[in-house]
């Protein structure tokens, strides 16, 4: 995956990949395409990060967790 804090963040909050697409209102597939592809919409990335209460910036891997 290219993003491995979102699959991270996701593991560590104990959700599973359909949780996590419902919760974003997408298909499975839809976020599986979008996180291996490299194409997040800002405003997926933006509910994740409220979701995992940390920055997009980590989410994409730009800058460690505080």
């Amino acid at each position: 995956m290219k993003y491995p804090n979102i699959d991270a963040e996701r593991s560590r909050n104990g959700l599973s990949l359909d949780e996590l697409s419902s919760i974003l209102g997408v298909t499975r597939k839809t976020l599986y395409n979008w996180m291996n592809k490299g194409r997040i919409p800002t405003a997926a990335l933006e509910k994740m990060a409220q979701v995992f209460d940390c920055s997009i910036d980590y989410l994409l891997g730009r800058k460690q967790m505080n």
